[in-house]
């Protein structure tokens, strides 16, 4: 009797990542680490080689750096209002809050209706969907905010038969594809501008035109890829029969859109960030479960165990999170001003670039900010780290400062659309249930015509000299 052969399949997201985590250790102790000098600006000058490169064990104690203490690591780094601690927290918050929602059947009643609303034309529902979210990654930066409307999203998605991706490309690729093109993003666009010395929402006409071309090819793919894998079973909108809509519906219903409302009021006029949106979540879910109770949909225990079941749906994105979150630590932090393999790369890009040919070096510019985004995902914080370094070497090599923004943003955005290091990609991944593995395989062509599109974006900015 001969054994079947298993058929190969992608490693699960986590292997990958401790791989990743295996390799920094064995070469970050042979890296020539660095760092910039603390009071003056970054810069190819102001760059200084360590004493000593880091030491990377295999367990660390007092406080040293150790491979097996990267998880740990991980999750407690960051802070209550970014990565990774302040989004673990955000992702659990939001899973829990949408688990009593969905045990109140409101949601699916409601798709359902809206389902038979749209009829026929769900490519219409999908395409203005995208714009909005594009719209919100260029305006307010929206990222991580994206993980609560999948969770939303995702029934109607399904209802239609489509497949779960269709529900990230509809909100994280497209604030993404928004962030990376915006004119007025103010963690991103504006802190570049500000650091480069140029005035804020300058050079706003190239870039909103650069945002309708790159929003356009989005929708154009997600549709083109919805109808290419839509199943059959939600081919036809008469097949979907939804029970009438109760009180106890339209009023969690209602709740919902308020939430919305007041999630993108304070966004937008108050600043919130992690922090406040996930407690306006937890309202959201609290005042859903009384709603469920009072109107007979579940009972107080069921609502507790709901949000319980949502949360720990979402204990594999913790973890995915805090592994890309220990990476970084392995590689000695995103501090400009502590000795790091991180500084050492980033010295080694800009020495790399100075004395190139004007469209080379922008190039350049472009694919250093695309791989550095690996290393920090943070937007303002590539921008703090970067673009003093960038900015000087544009002005060294004959590119604008506009343009050195341009080429920031650029590959600072749709980078975010790969690197496994986001944990607003891993976690917008792990609210739909699709491995991080399969998504790469199924968008990494339409990445590549989105670099292409911005090598040439970055190249015209070049040409017609936007400053």
């Amino acid at each position: 009797m001969t054994d079947t052969p298993r058929p190969w399949r992608m490693p699960n997201t986590l292997l990958i990542l401790f791989a990743a985590c295996a390799l920094a250790a064995l070469i970050v102790p042979w890296v020539d680490a660095g760092y910039f000098a603390e009071g003056e600006p970054i810069s190819l000058a102001s760059y200084r080689a360590a004493e000593s490169a880091l030491s990377v064990e295999l367990f660390a104690e007092d406080g040293e750096r150790g491979l097996i203490n990267a998880l740990f690591e991980g999750f407690t780094s960051g802070s209550r209002s970014g990565a990774a601690i302040g989004v673990i927290a955000f992702v659990l918050l939001v899973g829990g809050a949408f688990g009593v929602i969905r045990a109140t059947g409101a949601v699916d009643n409601g798709l359902l209706h809206l389902a038979r609303i749209t009829g026929d034309r769900p490519r219409l529902l999908l395409a203005v969907l995208f714009t909005a979210f594009a719209a919100g990654g260029a305006v307010f930066g929206m990222g991580e905010e994206t993980i609560a409307f999948i969770a939303l999203l995702l029934p109607l998605i399904e209802r239609y038969g489509y497949p779960r991706e269709v529900a990230v490309m509809i909100t994280y690729m497209a604030s993404q594809i928004g962030f990376a093109t915006s004119w007025m993003n103010p963690f991103s666009v504006a802190v570049a501008q500000g650091i480069a010395g140029l005035p804020l929402l300058s050079g706003a006409g190239f870039r909103i035109g650069m945002f309708a071309a790159f929003v356009a090819v989005g929708i154009g793919f997600t549709l083109w890829y919805a109808s290419r894998h839509r199943q059959a079973v939600g081919a036809g909108s008469g097949e979907l029969e939804a029970a009438p809509l109760r009180w106890v519906d339209r009023l969690v219903l209602l709740g919902v859109l308020a939430a919305v409302v007041w999630i993108v009021w304070g966004v937008v006029a108050r600043g919130y960030y992690i922090a406040e949106i996930a407690s306006q979540f937890v309202a959201l879910g609290i005042f859903c479960g009384v709603v469920g109770v009072i109107g007979g949909r579940i009972d107080s225990e069921a609502a507790v165990q709901a949000f319980v079941e949502g949360a720990k749906q979402l204990v594999p994105v913790a973890l995915v999170i805090a592994l890309a979150k220990g990476l970084l630590y392995l590689l000695g932090g995103s501090d400009p001003n502590a000795p790091s393999a991180l500084n050492a790369l980033l010295h080694s890009m800009g020495s790399a670039l100075e004395g190139a040919p004007v469209l080379l070096a922008a190039q350049g510019m472009f694919l250093a900010q695309s791989v550095f985004n690996f290393f920090v995902t943070s937007g303002s914080a590539q921008a703090a780290i970067t673009m003093p370094l960038m900015a000087g070497l544009g002005d060294l090599v004959g590119v604008t400062r506009q343009v050195s923004v341009l080429a920031f943003q650029l590959g600072d955005g749709l980078t975010n659309l790969l690197v496994p290091t986001s944990a607003s990609l891993m976690g917008a991944l792990g609210m739909a249930g699709v491995a991080w593995t399969r998504w790469i395989g199924l968008i990494w062509r339409f990445v590549l015509v989105l670099m292409l599109l911005a090598a040439a974006a970055v190249a015209l900015g070049v040409l017609t000299g936007l400053k």
